[in-house]
């Protein structure tokens, strides 16, 4: 092995060994865990396939599931085209870019219990923010945080609070769109929807297609927002409108103690994760154009 080789992977050891004892390690004992009955006090007791079977009929699961994919598929395009908006108009922004650059982001280094905690207050149903502006321009006025037909619509107002970073990437997308096909395209007669359609979009399709991506894998995730506002210190039962995925899996592992019934979950959430980007791989072909197309 060469000096320059050898020096290399003494530079990448400490990224190396935390990665295989922080992260590889506790992801594959998840994955023998999920096959055993498990409860931190007691010893392990191996019972194959059942907590995957336990999960499959689980109806709590069932309906956190539904409640997690109802949410994706509505926070996602959302977030996408607001952040597309956003973009645009940063675009246009002129001198002032750096200024709106840092205004929009700054929600995004918010912290997300400080966030869960804000909107619980902003979507009351009685004296929040954002019904007393509804009402104000008299449209309806729903209870965001106890009516289960708005539960869900509430946190995806809550969570496109922070599209700052979708924001930034598209706006970097934009800038990198060659000015000269615009100039062509408006030389031919091209109108200004046109141009964004045939030109803008294709160009800046891959940054896009990465939004979704990441977007869709954090929204299946969702936590620490949701687990804020509704299953903190409370009174009242939440509702089950407001049970998502990996709440459902804390609330198994660390308060009934099923650690092998929670790894299980969190195995099929990733199993779910990837089916679900195997699919925006696969229509991403037809949808997305690469430069070296």
């Amino acid at each position: 092995m060469r000096p320059e080789t050898r020096a290399a992977y003494g530079f990448l050891s400490p990224w190396l060994i935390g990665f295989v004892g922080l992260t590889l390690g506790p992801v594959l004992a998840t994955f023998v865990m999920s096959f055993s009955d498990y409860d931190v006090l007691s010893s392990t007791q191996w019972v194959g396939t059942e907590n995957y079977s336990d999960a499959l009929s689980d109806s709590h699961a069932h309906a956190a599931l539904a409640n997690t994919l109802f949410y994706t598929a509505l926070y996602v395009p959302l977030s996408i085209l607001t952040a597309l908006g956003l973009a645009l108009l940063l675009h246009s922004a002129g001198r002032l870019k750096g200024v709106f650059r840092t205004v929009i982001y700054l929600p995004v280094v918010t912290p997300p219990v400080a966030t869960g905690v804000l909107f619980l207050q902003l979507l009351n149903g009685q004296s929040g923010l954002i019904n007393s502006a509804l009402g104000a321009v008299s449209l309806p006025t729903p209870n965001w945080t106890t009516d289960p037909m708005w539960i869900k619509p509430g946190i995806v107002i809550m969570s496109l609070w922070s599209v700052g970073s979708v924001t930034l990437i598209l706006f970097a997308a934009l800038a990198e769109v060659p000015a000269h096909l615009r100039e062509a395209a408006l030389v031919d007669g091209a109108g200004a929807w046109r141009r964004f359609y045939h030109i803008t979009l294709p160009m800046i399709s891959p940054a896009i297609f990465f939004s979704v991506v990441v977007n869709t894998i954090a929204s299946l995730q969702l936590f620490s927002e949701v687990y804020t506002m509704y299953f903190g210190k409370t009174t009242t039962p939440p509702p089950e409108a407001a049970l998502f995925y990996v709440v459902y899996l804390f609330q198994q592992a660390f308060e009934e103690f099923e650690m092998g019934y929670a790894a299980a979950l969190s195995w099929l959430l990733f199993l779910i994760i990837m089916a679900v980007t195997a699919v925006q791989l696969a229509v991403s072909r037809r949808l997305v154009h690469y430069r070296g197309d």
